[in-house]
């Protein structure tokens, strides 16, 4: 059963594949073997989202004997949205925040204004962050300023 505001598979391993490149050392080609035995994906799945971060210029691929993956850009240079809006394209909460008026009540709906305030808080923290963050070795529990009071 697909739980609401569940992140796809899709975009989980295109995240943890773009963060091991980004953790690399500078100029080493990650084989699509590599990454699928170090990250425990599937090879295949992952070679279609590969292909898809390829094709958006996030990541450049190699063929051949030595051939393999690595980040298209600087890894300080590439946020946690642009990967997930590669893989899955626009985030949104709720079909009434796309601009396409499919939702028949949205002129006297009091949620509206909830659902945007909660997507653009989230959008902000996933656009603030970059691979280089996620690829450092973790210090510790770091809090993530939702712009809500501290308690």
């Amino acid at each position: 059963m697909q739980h609401v505001l569940q992140i796809s598979r899709k975009i989980d391993y295109g995240l943890r594949a773009m963060i091991h490149l980004a953790g690399l050392p500078a100029g080493k080609i990650a084989s699509l073997q590599d990454l699928a035995i170090t990250l425990h994906l599937p090879r295949e799945f992952l070679a279609k989202i590969l292909k898809i971060l390829t094709g958006k210029g996030l990541v450049r691929s190699s063929r051949g004997a030595h051939g393999g993956y690595q980040l298209g850009r600087p890894a300080r240079d590439i946020s946690f949205l642009e990967v997930i809006e590669a893989v899955e394209g626009p985030v949104q909460l709720n079909v009434c925040l796309d601009h396409k008026d499919r939702c028949d009540v949205s002129a006297g709906c009091t949620m509206y204004h909830v659902w945007k305030d909660g997507q653009d808080r989230m959008l902000e923290v996933y656009r603030a962050t970059s691979l280089a963050e996620l690829a450092r070795e973790p210090e510790g529990p770091v809090p993530i300023a939702l712009g809500l009071p501290a308690r």
